[in-house]
């Protein structure tokens, strides 16, 4: 594995104040007026977060320094600290967080592939955590090995990509909600933190470059969908039969397919958008030529596309990707039957980029230290 050096922001824990990177424009706007601070203000301070980049209230150079001093009080600019960063710069790059109250979350930045976006692309995907852990067990997955902690804030939602953008030196051109959590289930907090990052005061993240994912929370499926924001939506479906994907994904139970994929046409008839079925291809789970057929009909019949993901290998798990020969035969049935297919080859498979996987090592040797220590 290959580390590189270690990068460290500033860490504010002044808890009981509001964080900067929590507020609208809007609510910015009030909050200062509520203190008599004119409102010029907020779109000066938001100007230097959002457009300049700055980490630090000092940075502020066309705000009083005694109003500065004051409102780094009120409203500090938190920001994660770095444990590690796995891969380089022309590969995809892992980050381990810590938080202030220490949990760690994970977030991935993955290059452009030539092979998916052309040779010239400069396209440069972040993969963002919305909880610690996460509460819906999916069996293949590491992210909820150790149980779900809690939701992220909005703040700490935000602060990924700036974050990211301050070590990288790049910015970030496409997001997805792909990280450790189930983002819906974190449903308002996601979607201030994607007002944020999608204003022309925030970020300014256009959102046909964001993607939500979600494991099939059916009401708030609909939910978003009624959003004004064009955002992507990405189902983790993985099992094309209830009697599949009910044995790695405990949610199907409450949420069965049927229920699932009347959830999505709605989405789809919102939103006049295309729809992506991710699919984790796992060795002798759901494989089979049966499930690939299955997952034609669900595709064909939401104009959606189908994304392919041999399954990324996690310690402690016991399932497999398959073999090269099956992952192409799975692939045919669904291009023969009219879909949208590839395959993702996914980059950082040497670096543990398996949501979860980093967070998960980091617990386990912290826990083997302290045993020792004993």
């Amino acid at each position: 594995m290959n580390h590189s050096a270690v990068h460290h922001l500033p860490i504010l824990l002044q808890s009981r104040n509001t964080p900067l990177l929590s507020f609208s424009l809007e609510t910015l706007t009030d909050e200062l007026q509520s203190q008599n601070i004119a409102r010029y203000r907020a779109h000066q301070i938001l100007e230097w977060v959002y457009q300049k980049r700055n980490t630090s209230w000092h940075e502020m150079l066309n705000l009083p320094i005694a109003l500065r001093e004051d409102l780094e009080i009120r409203y500090p600019l938190l920001f994660p600290e770095v444990i590690t960063v796995s891969g380089s710069r022309d590969t995809t790059q892992k980050f381990l967080l810590r938080l202030a109250d220490q949990e760690m979350i994970e977030t991935v930045l993955i290059p452009a592939s030539p092979a998916l976006y052309g040779e010239d692309s400069d396209r440069r995907t972040l993969c963002v955590s919305s909880q610690v852990g996460c509460a819906y067990g999916c069996k293949f997955c590491a992210s909820g090995l150790d149980g779900f902690k809690r939701n992220l804030s909005v703040e700490e939602i935000v602060s990924q990509v700036l974050l990211v953008e301050k070590i990288s030196g790049e910015r970030i051109n496409n997001i997805v909600f792909m990280g450790m959590g189930e983002p819906f289930a974190n449903f308002d907090h996601l979607t201030r933190a994607i007002e944020i990052i999608n204003a022309p005061w925030g970020i300014h993240l256009a959102a046909r470059k964001i993607t939500v994912s979600t494991s099939g929370l059916v009401p708030r499926i609909r939910d978003f969908a009624d959003l004004p924001q064009q955002v992507r939506l990405a189902i983790s479906l993985h099992g094309a039969t209830d009697e599949v994907r009910s044995q790695i994904m405990p949610i199907n139970k409450r949420y069965p397919l049927a229920e699932l994929m009347e959830a999505c046409a709605y989405y789809v008839e919102r939103k006049k958008q295309l729809l992506t079925f991710e699919y984790i291809l796992i060795a002798g789970v759901n494989d089979q030529l049966t499930q690939a057929r299955a997952l034609a009909d669900h595709a064909l019949r939401l104009r959606a596309k189908v994304n392919l993901i041999p399954y990324n290998k996690v310690e402690g798990l016991p399932w497999d990707r398959p073999s090269e020969s099956i992952q192409r035969s799975f692939l045919a049935q669904l291009r023969e039957r009219g879909v949208a297919a590839t395959i993702r080859r996914e980059k950082g498979h040497d670096i543990d980029a398996a949501c979860g996987q980093l967070r998960r090592r980091e617990l386990v040797g912290n826990a083997d230290a302290s045993l020792q220590s004993v």
